[in-house]
This record gives structure tokens, C-alpha cells and sequence, in this order.
């Protein structure tokens, strides 16, 4: 069982680095040789979203990076209709993630943070139990100050990220930024990814021991 899960996710990861990696970067410099930049960068990096695609049509369900891809391209073919040129197509990212990281940093000035509706997304599959649960915790300011720390940090996050995505696409190639960009990607998501599972785990028993 060890063995299969730790096939899996190699296997993911494998996967993961040639669609959005290697694969967008091999067709932008083949397609330079018959096409211009611009179209060569929109049909490169395209790939990722028509991979993400083929998974929400398998899986029947929209994930949150699918749906930025999804974004990403569209703000792509806006900038081609509007003559946009290769610094538009790579900083069409850096928008959408921006763009949620504002609005989770908003959402701090509302009743209830971003977070908090995400987070009862995936409870409204759960039991009844853990529903109650869910809105006993909202009850504790210890629970409304997790839920708005969660929200901060992965809004200062998705700022942080396009901001520095910015910032090296000001400082290096074409070639050079699409291997970056991917990479801070995933080190940035993907690190606060693991910090909210941890931290997550820490609360809840920081809320149990409030509760008792």
C-alpha cells in the first residue's frame, strides 16, 4: 500500500513537471521557428489549462487551479485580440493570482473571511455532526481568528507570488522565466498548501482544548 502511494505520487509529480515544464517550454522554442513569439508563448502556454481541462471533465470537478489556468487563458486571448505582446501573456498569471489575493486580503473586512465559505464548501459533504461543528467553531474567537489568519496568509501569499513573478519577468528571457515562474509557483502555493494542513491540525486541537 506504502509502495503504491509512493508510486502515485512520483508519478504525479513526473507528470506535473513535463505538462507544465517541460512540455510548454519544447513547443515555444519549436513553433518559434515557423511562428512569431507571441503566438508560439499563447499556444505553449496553453498547455497546462487544456491538461487541467481534461481532469475537471474526468473528474467532474472544478479545482482552484484549473479554474486560474482557465482565467490565465482567457485574459491571454483578450490580450491578443488587443495586440497585447509576449510580456502580457506571461504576466496573465501574475493578474489572476493578484487578483485573489486581494480579494482574500479584502475579505478580511467582512463579516466572515474567504476562508470560512471555502472551508463549509467541503463540510456540506461531510456528516451533520461535522456541520455543527464547523459553526461551533465560528462561535469561538479562538475559531473567527484561525479562519481570518488562514484567509491573510494565503491572500499575502498570491500578492507575494505575483509580485515576485513580476519582478523576474523584468530580469530574465522568455525561456528562462517559464521555467522559473513555474517554480515559484509551486514553492509558493505548495508551501503554503503544507502550512495550512499544519496548522490546521495544531488549531483544531487548540479548539478542542478550548471547548473542554
Amino acid at each position: 500500500m506504502i509502495i503504491d502511494t509512493k508510486r502515485k505520487v512520483i508519478r504525479y509529480i513526473v507528470t506535473t513537471i513535463i505538462v507544465n515544464l517541460l512540455a510548454p517550454l519544447l513547443v515555444y522554442h519549436l513553433m518559434l521557428y515557423k511562428y512569431s513569439s507571441f503566438l508560439s508563448l499563447l499556444i505553449a502556454t496553453s498547455i497546462p489549462l487544456f491538461d487541467n481541462l481534461y481532469h475537471i471533465t474526468k473528474d467532474k470537478k472544478v479545482d482552484a487551479f484549473g479554474l486560474l489556468m482557465l482565467a490565465g487563458f482567457i485574459l491571454s486571448l483578450i490580450a491578443l485580440l488587443l495586440g497585447g505582446d509576449e510580456n502580457i501573456i506571461l504576466m496573465r498569471e501574475s493578474f489572476v493570482t493578484g487578483i485573489m489575493g486581494l480579494i482574500f486580503i479584502g475579505s478580511l473586512f467582512l463579516s466572515k473571511p474567504i476562508i470560512y465559505y471555502i472551508a463549509l464548501r467541503f463540510t456540506l459533504n461531510e456528516k451533520e455532526k461535522s456541520k455543527k461543528v464547523f459553526e461551533q467553531n465560528w462561535e469561538i474567537p479562538y475559531g473567527r481568528f484561525v479562519f481570518r489568519l488562514i484567509t491573510a496568509v494565503w491572500g499575502v501569499s498570491l500578492v507575494g507570488e505575483a509580485v515576485v513573478r513580476l519582478f523576474f519577468l523584468t530580469r530574465l528571457s522568455i525561456s528562462s522565466f517559464l521555467i522559473v515562474s513555474q517554480l515559484l509557483l509551486y514553492f509558493i502555493i505548495g508551501g503554503t498548501i503544507i502550512w495550512t494542513i499544519f496548522y490546521r491540525r495544531y488549531a483544531k486541537n487548540k479548539l478542542e482544548q478550548i471547548k473542554n
